[in-house]
């Protein structure tokens, strides 16, 4: 047996697929997805395209046996329904169980006399993660193809691109280095109880009492910035004291700790990554207030568990500094997105030739829209051997030319249009793109694909929603006439 497209043949009792009710007078943004999801599955182009992809990236890396594993189609229905409503995996569970019309596009819901299919909680959760970033954005051009079909889009009509960044925030607090020195600590402390449950070691009697006072010194340091300067240094060099105390007892212990299957090699791998990170937060603490050192940019690390995560700071006064990973997105004429991008430690600036490559490859473009951030003169001249309109206002003074070219009635009539992308952004953020819930880089970028795909599919939803509702209003003016 093997993981499959989607059942072929319909088990007795199941409720087809393309035989999904979906209440056309409700207007939340579930209807919509659903919808969309019903005409990719129903239409043989997009869904054979589809499935291709999502076989290639799930079912080829697996071996042929096994158990069957949830059908490919599930998988994707599932994470779209996360993404759209931003939901949690528990609440993702009880839709899944529940939720009739979502049963029903899922390929579970059966009829009254036949038993009900139920999917497990760790099922959704360990399928779902299987969905990766570069899967996505091959899926995605299927949507917009899709997309494009829709809003009925001529063959010729060329696209009017808009691109801007924004910052995804990944799940970490705020970050200070004794809060960081203290999250390294309690880690080993954590690491250290697992073995202590499995083995019977000494020299560890004194555990909880490490934990209490490290975290209340820590506490006591944070509570203090509105106390004087030296009482702060004071409470430091203690904390400072005792960390460093601990960091020797947990290098002098380390050799003392079984190693005896993978479990023991894994809880020494963590141990060796939180001393480092330990080691390195009482050396970034002690240079900073007691040695009064600046510490330079690059040494700090603003999460030991997200180490991914940037200071990205937008010169905007609230807030006036995000913690995550920079995104930027370009739009078209009819708001689907077409590109997203996640940038490395990259300005918007040094990124639009990179972008400009692979949406022309793919793409007609006559108009590409930035805002200030973008502009540099490789940039602007670049694109306007592809592109007729390229709207990129300068930073800082204009000369004549460049004066008289962007008061020109086109390029004012774009500009304007741009800030459009503005509410595209917001709507991401409603699709769970404010801030990624899901640990480490990898499943930060497929959280990001995921999200971008469920915002088109949505767009899409809203536009058959549009479309079917004109025609019960037409099919009823008949009948009364």
């Amino acid at each position: 047996a093997m993981r499959k497209r989607f059942e072929q043949q319909y088990s007795l009792g199941i409720i087809k697929i393309k035989d999904t009710e979906i209440d056309l007078q409700s207007r939340t943004a579930f209807t919509k997805l659903l919808l969309a999801l019903k005409k990719l599955y129903t239409t043989p182009k997009y869904n054979d395209k589809i499935f291709r992809i999502l076989e290639k990236a799930i079912i080829l890396p697996k071996q042929k046996t096994g158990r069957q594993g949830m059908n490919l189609w599930q998988i994707f229905v599932l994470a779209q329904t996360r993404m759209v409503k931003n939901i949690s995996y528990d609440e993702l569970h009880e839709l899944a169980n529940h939720h009739s019309a979502l049963r029903q596009i899922l390929g579970i819901a059966t009829t009254w006399e036949f038993e009900n299919i139920k999917l497990k909680y760790q099922n959704i959760v360990d399928n779902v993660k299987l969905l990766d970033n570069r899967t996505l954005k091959d899926v995605n051009a299927i949507i917009i193809e899709m997309a494009h079909d829709v809003v009925k889009k001529k063959e010729e009509e060329s696209l009017n691109l808009k691109t801007d960044s924004f910052v995804v925030e990944s799940n970490v607090h705020y970050p200070t280095d004794y809060n960081l020195l203290w999250d390294s600590a309690r880690k080993i402390i954590d690491s250290v109880k697992k073995v202590l449950k499995k083995y019977e070691i000494k020299g560890w009697r004194k555990i909880n009492n490490w934990y209490r006072e490290l975290k209340n010194m820590m506490r006591a340091i944070s509570q203090s910035s509105r106390k004087k300067e030296e009482t702060r240094k004071k409470l430091v060099e203690q904390y400072l004291q005792k960390a460093k105390l601990f960091s020797e007892k947990i290098h002098n212990e380390l050799q003392n700790l079984p190693l005896q299957d993978n479990i023991d090699l894994a809880i020494h791998y963590e141990l060796d990554y939180y001393i480092k990170m330990l080691d390195k937060h009482i050396d970034l603490l002690e240079r900073r207030v007691i040695k009064d050192e600046k510490i330079p940019h690059s040494e700090k690390i603003f999460s030991i568990f997200e180490t991914y995560s940037e200071w990205v700071t937008k010169g905007k006064r609230n807030p006036s500094f995000e913690i995550g990973k920079n995104l930027s997105i370009t739009t078209d004429q009819f708001n689907f997105i077409i590109d997203h991008h996640i940038m490395e430690h990259q300005t918007d600036s040094e990124i639009v030739i990179l972008i400009a490559d692979k949406i022309l490859n793919n793409y007609k473009v006559s108009s590409w829209s930035f805002d200030k951030g973008f502009f540099s003169k490789e940039n602007k001249e670049l694109l306007g051997l592809y592109i007729d309109n390229v709207v990129m206002p300068k930073k800082g003074r204009l000369n004549k030319k460049e004066y008289q070219e962007e008061h020109q009635k086109e390029f004012k009539k774009l500009r304007n249009k741009h800030s459009a992308v503005e509410s595209n952004i917001n709507e991401l953020e409603h699709r769970g793109l404010n801030r990624c819930p899901d640990k480490g880089f990898k499943h930060f970028k497929n959280y990001i694909g995921l999200a971008v795909c469920s915002y088109n599919l949505h767009r899409i939803g809203a536009e058959l929603l549009r479309q079917e509702r004109l025609q019960l209003k037409r099919l009823r003016l008949k009948n009364v006439a």
